[in-house]
């Protein structure tokens, strides 16, 4: 009986013990066994290779195993499992320490992929990140105690230490997903533009002295190219191919390093595709890749290459042009293409090389930015009168100067902002200064000639051409407007009154035109009648002439005749005339001297008469003769006496007889009665003076 009880309870106990033995790990586990009793782990150890207590280095496959309860233990883990589009980044737990100063684990390809621990353990695997990192949709029984997988969503296996977690705390979704380049939706619309991938890494020797980017065999081809002869776009060709399939785009981190790569900015980005990329050892920025446009150069300005050797001459004073591959500006710029050029080393200006319009008004170009810090420009008039003035100035720069252009100012938009704003700026404001607001309107074209003349030898200096200056648009003060709206007006009220003067003239030139045409009837009659007048006078005109003709013919003749004539006779009378002359010149001289003794007896005998009769009388006696002699009747009908002294009768007398003969009388006779009357007069004036007194 107590033998059958003892048999019981050891059945019993071995059903218990079969049953805390056994272990199912299901078809996408692992068992992870643990040894509970036996001999101590050394120092720093995790896992008991040698039988000691401890995690043990195999573990469980799916199915039912067996082990012992209660000397092991088991637990179950998920195999690791990385999802699609997510990478798994390893951090062994176990393994030899780090070398110095490293920050992740050597790796090998014989150390496996993490799911034989014995392997890594034996060929020198070290703790720490691992380099590689699993790839999207592996699923692999890894030992959940020596490593430990993080991957999107969810790490795998169990951290030991408080440092393991921190460094997984700091992975990111993005850190743990695959890395994509391909191009980028940007700009209002959304548009995709050409992107690359600048690499920057986290581990490896430092970069040699004065550089600023690791590229693996440094610039040593370059100088050879250059040494050769090879042309400068060969060698620009050469910088842009990188050296990437040296270590798989730096997925194999292990090879980059055994490259010679170094740790900081790499030369060569990445292009289009996905990378595999261990976020503790590679950052990836996406920037913009180099596209150059029809109409454009890219002027290199290089922080990287081998020592600068200056090729711009003597007179360029403004730093280095130099040949591709050196550093400092490249002397041949990039033309039409896309270049995936690393921006933090290779600085691209992009020199629009057509026609490039720039507005100093409030709205900008809408082909380039340039102009976005220009406005219209304020200027003052002579009077101070305020207004502004919009400007288009069209500038070109030549693709081969742009390297030396961009040398003096440094990029394109230091030119406009600090080179052309103020040449142009300031001219238009000194200029206006000096012109009155209405000069300056009315001299627009003149304006706008000068400044072209200006701006055109101010930016020659730069290597610059201006193709045009262009005003735009003046917005006057509205006291100015008002004043010039003002006249305006009058003067098209002064063209309208000219316009109505026209009308009125033109309206009267129709009524002429409309009288003449209703006249046009008589008018051709009268047109007839003085074709008709006018034929009838020619004829007769040329029978006068035909007269005419004759008669000149005939006159001629008998003139011809009578010439002949009148010159005999001519000659007759000019000497009967001789004789003659001297005839009547020697009867003449007789007379004259009759005459003159004559006067002179006359003369004599008045001078005698009046010396004794008295000037009066003397007078009557002469009248008397005269009267006598030329049988005049003086004496009236009827006399009518005059003054008592009897002298009335008698000067009464006188004045008739004076008045009868001053139509028939004598010349001496005229004389002697002038001469008496003048006597006279002036003695009866005296007498009267005399009574008067």
């Amino acid at each position: 009986m107590i033998i059958a009880v003892v048999v019981g309870v050891v059945a019993v106990l071995l059903v218990v013990e079969l049953m805390l033995s056994l272990h199912k790990i299901g078809p996408s586990d692992v068992g992870l066994v643990t040894k509970n009793f036996g001999a101590r782990l050394p120092e720093g150890s995790l896992i008991a290779r040698h039988g000691e207590a401890g995690y043990q280095p195999d573990l469980l496959m799916p199915g039912w195993r067996l082990k012992l309860w209660p000397i092991f233990k088991v637990t179950t883990y998920p195999w690791v499992q990385i999802p699609p589009g997510a990478i798994g980044v390893v951090i062994a737990q176990v393994g030899a320490p780090l070398d110095p100063g490293a920050k992740s684990a050597t790796y090998g390809p014989t150390l496996g992929d993490f799911s034989n621990l014995a392997q890594f353990l034996d060929n020198g695997g070290q703790r720490g990140v691992q380099r590689p990192v699993m790839q999207p949709g592996v699923t692999l029984p890894i030992h959940p105690i020596a490593f430990v997988v993080a991957t999107v969503g969810r790490t795998f296996g169990r951290p030991v230490s408080d440092s393991t977690m921190d460094m997984i705390s700091t992975l990111t979704t993005a850190d743990l997903s695959v890395t994509y380049i391909n191009p980028q939706a940007a700009g209002r619309n959304a548009e995709a533009i050409d992107v690359i991938g600048v690499v920057t890494t986290l581990e490896g020797p430092p970069l040699p002295s004065g550089d600023i980017a690791g590229r693996i065999g440094g610039f040593e081809d370059v100088l050879a190219a250059e040494q050769a002869g090879t042309e400068a776009n060969e060698i620009i060709q050469l910088l842009l191919g990188n050296k990437n399939d040296r270590h798989n785009n730096y997925q194999d981190f292990q090879a980059f390093l055994d490259s010679g790569g170094c740790i900081g900015l790499q030369h060569d980005p990445l292009l289009y595709g996905a990378y595999l990329l261990n976020p503790f050892l590679v950052r990836v920025e996406i920037v913009p890749m180099l596209v150059v446009n029809q109409g454009e150069v890219a002027v290199i300005k290089s922080y990287v290459g081998l020592p600068t050797m200056d090729t711009s001459g003597e007179d360029y004073r403004f730093g280095s042009i130099v040949a591709p591959g050196h550093r400092g500006i490249w002397s041949d710029p990039l033309r039409t293409g896309k270049y995936p050029l690393n921006p933090r080393i290779y600085t691209p200006d992009v020199v629009p090389t057509s026609i490039l319009t720039l507005n100093w008004a409030a709205e900008t170009s809408e082909a380039h930015d340039l102009d976005a810090r220009l406005s219209s420009i304020d200027a003052k008039s002579k009077e101070a009168f305020n207004f502004k003035i919009d400007l288009q100035v069209q500038i070109h720069v030549p693709d081969t100067k742009a390297p030396k252009v961009i040398g003096m100012v440094g990029t394109m938009q230091n030119l406009v902002n600090e080179v052309l704003q103020s040449a142009v700026g300031n001219y238009f404001r000194n200029k206006v200064q000096g012109l009155a607001a209405t000069e300056f309107i009315q001299g627009r074209d003149q304006v706008q000639a000068a400044a072209e003349s200006y701006v055109t030898e101010y930016l020659r200096r730069y290597d610059v051409e201006v193709r045009g200056v262009y005003i735009q648009d003046v917005v006057f003060p509205q006291e100015l407007v008002e004043v010039l709206t003002r006249r305006e007006i009058a003067s098209q009220e002064k063209a309208t009154y000219a316009a109505q003067q026209d009308a009125q003239q033109a309206r009267i030139a129709l009524e002429a035109q409309r009288g003449e045409a209703d006249m046009q009837q008589d008018l051709a009659k009268s047109r007839v009648s003085v074709q008709i007048n006018k034929s009838n006078a020619e004829a007769a005109v040329a029978a006068a002439e035909g007269t005419a003709k004759v008669t000149r013919t005939t006159s001629q003749a008998e003139a011809d005749k009578i010439a002949a004539i009148g010159k005999a006779n001519a000659s007759a009378a000019e000497a009967l005339g001789f004789a003659n002359a001297h005839s009547t010149e020697a009867m003449g001289l007789a007379n004259a001297k009759s005459a003159e003794a004559l006067g002179l007896a006359n003369a004599q005998a008045y001078t005698a008469q009046k010396e004794a009769i008295g000037a009066e009388q003397t007078a009557v006696v002469a009248i008397v003769e005269e009267v006598a002699k030329h049988g005049l009747k003086i004496t009236p009908d009827v006399l009518v006496g005059g003054g008592g002294d009897g002298a009335g009768g008698l000067g009464a007398l006188a004045s008739l007889i004076q008045l009868a003969l001053m139509k028939n009388v004598s010349p001496a006779a005229e004389n002697a009665l002038s001469t008496a009357g003048a006597n006279g007069g002036g003695a009866k004036g005296a007498g009267g003076a005399d009574a008067g007194a």
